[in-house]
C-alpha cells in the first residue's frame, strides 16, 4: 500500500506545554539533554518536513538531538538490512500492522511501558490498539492515518448532469450509468499501481459483507471461495466495466494511481470520480489546476445500503527497537494529541487520536475526513492487502494485487477465486511455520 501550508498553529504549539506523562510536570518529563535518538520512517519530500515538525518539537522541549532517516517507502527492507547489521534505529514507524508483528514475534520490538500504554489507552479506540498488539502485548503508537473509504468527484460534471453523490452502491452503479449515456466516464482507474485495486476490492467487501466477515477473510478464517467475496467480485466488475472506465480495460492497466487523479481533475476532466483515499487531495493540488472544494469534492464510499457506515483505513504506527529513556519519551509524546496537532495543523494527515481537537485541522473537507475515520468506531478497518503476508497482500506483481490487476481485464470471477485462494493457503501456511 501507499501513502501520500507548513505552518505550525498556536493552538499546537500551546499544547506543546502539557506533559505526556501523568503525574509529572512537563519540564521533568521531556529534560533529556545529549541524548541522541534516530527515527526510521516512510517519508520524504514533503511529509518528512511536515513529520519534522513534530521532531523539532519534542527537540525543543528536551534537548534531545534526533536525525531522522527516510526508507523512501521502503519501510520493511530498510530495517531488515539495519538489524542484519546489529544497527537498529531507536524508532521506526511502520506502515503495517502485519510488519509490527511479524518484529513482535521477532522479538525486534519493545512494548509500551506502562505509562506510555495507559497514554494510549485514553487517546486511541480499542480498533487502533488492537492493530498494535501481539500475543497480548501493546507495541505500538499509531500516529498517521488514512481514510481509504472515499469517492473524489467532478463538481462540474455532477452539476451539469443534475447527480447528486449517492449512498449506497445500487446508487453508484446507477450515476455511472448516467454519466455513460452522456458520454462521460464514470471512473478513472489505477491499473498500473493495482494497490488501488485491492483498496476498490476492500471497500466493496466491507460494505457488503460487513465488519466482522472482512475481519475473518483478513484473517482467513472465511476463504477466498466463499460466496461473499464472489458478491464483491461482482461489484467490481460490474463498477470497473470497460464502459464505465476512462481509457476502457486497456487504458485502465496502463495508468498510475497519480496518472489517474490528473486525468480525472484536469481542466476540463476526463472523468467523473476517482475512488481512492484522502492522499488524493495532495495530487489534485499537485498535478492539476482544480481546486479541492471549489472544482473537486468528497464523499463517503457508498454502503451496502443508505445509513449504514463502515471505513477501510490504513496508517503508520511508531515502535520503540531501542531501550532508553529518550525513546520512551519520544513514544509517549507521539502518543499524544500535541504531537498530532502539529501535523494536522500544517495539513496533509489524518490522527486517529480521540482527543485531537478537530479545528486544528486546516479546513473543513479534512475535518469531515478524520471526524469520519474517528466517529465510525468498531466498524473501522484497517486495509486487507497491509493485514496479509507480505508476498500475498503488498507485492505488486502477485498475489491480491496482481490478481485483482488480471481481474481488471477478464471479469473472471470463479477463476480469481480460485487463484487467490491457492495463493492465501501457501502464504498463510508459510507464515504459521
Amino acid at each position: 500500500m501507499r501513502r501520500w501550508q507548513l505552518g505550525l498553529s498556536a493552538v499546537a504549539m500551546a499544547a506543546l506545554v502539557t506533559s505526556c506523562t501523568p503525574g509529572r510536570p512537563a519540564a521533568e518529563a521531556y529534560r533529556l539533554p545529549g541524548a541522541r535518538l534516530e527515527v526510521v520512517g516512510p517519508w520524504s519530500g514533503t511529509e518528512q518536513a511536515r513529520f519534522s515538525l513534530v521532531l523539532d518539537a519534542f527537540r525543543d522541549k528536551t534537548g534531545a538531538v534526533i536525525h531522522y532517516t527516510s526508507a523512501h517507502g521502503h519501510v520493511p527492507s530498510t530495517l531488515d538490512a539495519r538489524f542484519a547489521a546489529a544497527d537498529p534505529p531507536d524508532v521506526a514507524m511502520l506502515p503495517q500492522p502485519g510488519l509490527l508483528r511479524r518484529y513482535a514475534k521477532a522479538g525486534r520490538l519493545i512494548p509500551l511501558d506502562s505509562v506510555t500504554e495507559r497514554i494510549v489507552e485514553r487517546h486511541y479506540a480499542p480498533a487502533w490498539r488492537n492493530l498494535a498488539s501481539y500475543s497480548g502485548r501493546n507495541y505500538g503508537v499509531w500516529f498517521k492515518a488514512a481514510n481509504k473509504s472515499l469517492i473524489w468527484y467532478d463538481l462540474s460534471i455532477f452539476e451539469r448532469t443534475g447527480i447528486a453523490p449517492p449512498r449506497d452502491i445500487d446508487g453508484l452503479l446507477r450515476v455511472a450509468g448516467v454519466l455513460r449515456a452522456r458520454g462521460i466516464a464514470a471512473f478513472a482507474a489505477a491499473g498500473a499501481d493495482p494497490w488501488t485495486l485491492t483498496d476498490w476490492f476492500e471497500n466493496l467487501y466491507l460494505a457488503l459483507a460487513g465488519p466482522a466477515r472482512y475481519q475473518d477473510l483478513a484473517e482467513h478464517r472465511t476463504r477466498w471461495t466463499d460466496p461473499s467475496v464472489a458478491r464483491a467480485l461482482r461489484a467490481m466488475a460490474s463498477l470497473l466495466s470497460p464502459e464505465f472506465v476512462l481509457g476502457g480495460t486497456a487504458g485502465a492497466v496502463r495508468t498510475t494511481f497519480e496518472d489517474s487523479v490528473a486525468q480525472a481533475f484536469g481542466r476540463p476532466p476526463a472523468a467523473a470520480m476517482v475512488a481512492e483515499g484522502d492522499f488524493v487531495a495532495s495530487v489534485v493540488s499537485a498535478r492539476t489546476p482544480a481546486r479541492i472544494g471549489v472544482d473537486v469534492d468528497v464523499f463517503p464510499f457508498p454502503a451496502r445500503s443508505p445509513g449504514a457506515s463502515a471505513v477501510v483505513g490504513g496508517g503508520d504506527v511508531a515502535v520503540q527497537l531501542k531501550a532508553s529513556a529518550a525513546a520512551s519519551a519520544l513514544m509517549r509524546f507521539l502518543a499524544s494529541p500535541d504531537a498530532a496537532a502539529i501535523w494536522a495543523a500544517a495539513g496533509g494527515f489524518i490522527s486517529p487520536n480521540l482527543d485531537l481537537d478537530l479545528s486544528v485541522y486546516p479546513d473543513s473537507l479534512f475535518r469531515s475526513i478524520a471526524r469520519r475515520l474517528i466517529e465510525v468506531g468498531d466498524a473501522f478497518r484497517f486495509d486487507l492487502s497491509d493485514l496479509q503476508p507480505a508476498d500475498f497482500g503488498t507485492h505488486p506483481g502477485t498475489g491480491l494485487q496482481g490478481e485483482l490487476r488480471q481481474f481488471l481485464q477478464t471479469h473472471d470471477v470463479p477463476g480469481t477465486q480460485r487463484r487467490l485462494e491457492s495463493e492465501a493457503a501457501t502464504a498463510f501456511g508459510q507464515q504459521g511455520r
